[in-house]
């Protein structure tokens, strides 16, 4: 949980190119966008290792600076990633306010699946949801919800229902309907080769159809 804020200091820009982007991202700039609170968008870069360490230290809230101005306390909305290396090339920050909830995204971790009878026995975990929304003062949005999966057995779902929120927080989706995960039973070796077995069938029977069909075409033509 964000209980503290992390400073950072980046430069206003104007509009530029994509020549001109990836000239300061080769300089190892990240660029960004800062809006929201009742203030007109504002073009900047930031150095990306201090943008990383951020990001990394303040779970939610940052405390920005344009320009040497007066910090301005941030979350992040949105990061656009280079889809090879990996690296974040583009930011959206929202001006936010201490006092005041705001929605976020929170990634959802599901603890202990190793451990749980059900995978012991051979079953399948599947996680459905990995993100929930949620209202929550800015530093009080938790950088993720852990779950316990504990005694899960094959045949069991866990629905978002079971997970209880952190304090301050609240989830906004609807609980009974949410699915977080499932636990299957495992994919028999039988019905494996059954399947196999059935596909060949199928496609026997459309290659003997096919030369039944050459044959008949053979016959009109004499």
């Amino acid at each position: 949980m964000a209980s503290t804020t992390t400073k950072l200091s980046v430069n206003s820009r104007g509009a530029a190119g994509s020549r001109a982007a990836r000239r300061m991202r080769r300089a190892g700039r990240v660029l960004g966008v800062i809006y929201g609170g009742g203030q007109d968008a504002v073009g900047f870069d930031a150095d990306a290792r201090e943008l990383r360490h951020a990001l990394a230290r303040s779970g939610a809230v940052m405390d920005l600076s344009v320009d040497g101005a007066k910090a301005t306390p941030v979350v992040l909305k949105e990061a656009q990633r280079d889809p090879v290396r990996g690296e974040t090339i583009h930011v959206d920050l929202l001006r936010v306010r201490l006092d005041e909830a705001i929605n976020a995204v929170v990634p959802v971790e599901l603890l202990g699946i190793d451990d749980t009878p059900g995978v012991k026995e051979g079953g399948v975990l599947e996680q459905i949801t990995r993100e929930v929304n949620v209202e929550a003062l800015p530093t009080a949005i938790p950088e993720s919800i852990e779950y316990e999966v504990g005694e899960m057995q094959i045949g069991d779902t866990i629905l978002l229902s079971a997970i209880t929120a952190p304090e301050g927080v609240t989830l906004t989706d609807d609980i009974e309907e949410t699915v977080i995960a499932t636990l299957s039973p495992p994919k028999l070796q039988a019905e494996v080769d059954e399947e196999i077995e059935s596909e060949t069938e199928v496609v026997g029977e459309g290659e003997g159809e096919s030369a039944d069909d050459e044959s008949e075409d053979s016959s009109e033509e004499e």
